[in-house]
């Protein structure tokens, strides 16, 4: 049986249209704010430059070779960068900004549930994301149509679909890293330096002086969105090969899926219990 509130109104449906109510101006939000251009503009550049440096270049085992391995190139290089931007710009500061501008001590006195505050800023940030990555994927595919018409690999499909779940993870991280700090400036950072270098250096550490399995990684992870355009897609494990050689660890498309699905349910956890805990305190 639902619960009802004292007006007699359904509390889950009003929770469900705050959600909507927060997502929706957050969204609207990302559009008057330079972010959302900035990303568009980084967009924009490395598809142009990716656009001009195969029409001027014309690598001939890119534009001339496989259409996977096209795809490799254009889209697999580069757009772990772009979700990573992505996340971070939007939602980086989404949650300490309200301590930062003191916003949060306006809305959070009114009638609305601050699991719906998080939730639907945390829905408007997935958008905009989302829309950033499906022009960097239409950038892609335009080009890719050009060299190989008619030859989309089934493989960039399944890209686009592990990018959009390496974002969906990455932003409950940045979320959870926004609703620490009461700083936006610190809680980008350090989500960014975690995300773009801390993770990738104790992967290598890890694999280089242990020996082990980085299994603990996002980064990790993530490699499955670039490594589902080789073929064939990569040993999960090489040995280390002469006196000096080092092991490689290379995630399969199920553990990669497996790590990215929890990161996302703990760090969307932890950082709504942060939200829920930290008072508006000057």
């Amino acid at each position: 049986m639902s619960s009802i509130a004292a007006d007699g109104l359904d509390v889950r449906v009003s929770t469900f249209s705050q959600v909507q109510t927060v997502a929706k101006y957050s969204f609207q939000n990302y559009f008057r704010a330079r972010r959302f251009y900035a990303m568009l503009v980084i967009v924009a550049l490395i598809g142009g430059l990716l656009t001009f440096a195969f029409a001027y270049f014309r690598p001939a085992g890119i534009v001339q070779g496989p259409a996977l391995g096209f795809y490799g190139a254009g889209w697999g290089s580069f757009v772990t960068l772009i979700a990573i931007l992505s996340a971070a710009l939007f939602g980086g500061d989404a949650i300490s900004s309200e301590f930062q501008n003191r916003t949060g001590y306006f809305l959070v006195p009114n009638p609305v549930r601050r699991s719906a505050i998080y939730v639907g800023k945390w829905i408007a940030a997935l958008a905009a994301s989302v829309i950033i990555l499906v022009l960097y994927a239409g950038i892609v595919l335009l080009n890719g149509l050009y060299y190989f018409p008619g030859n989309v690999p089934v493989q960039f499909g399944e890209s686009i679909v592990f990018a959009f779940v390496f974002i969906v993870a990455a932003l409950a991280f940045m979320f959870a890293f926004s609703a620490l700090f009461k700083s936006a400036a610190i809680s980008i950072m350090m989500g960014v330096i975690l995300l773009l270098i801390v993770f990738n250096v104790i992967d290598t550490v890890a694999t280089v002086l242990a020996k082990i399995e980085p299994w603990y990684s996002i980064t990790y992870a993530d490699g499955i969105i670039a490594n589902v355009l080789m073929n064939p897609f990569p040993a999960h494990f090489t040995p280390a090969s002469g006196k000096f050689g080092i092991p490689t660890y290379v995630a399969t498309i199920p553990e990669g899926l497996t790590i990215m699905a929890v990161y996302f349910v703990v760090t969307a956890i932890v950082g709504l219990w942060l939200f829920e805990k930290k008072e508006f305190t000057s």
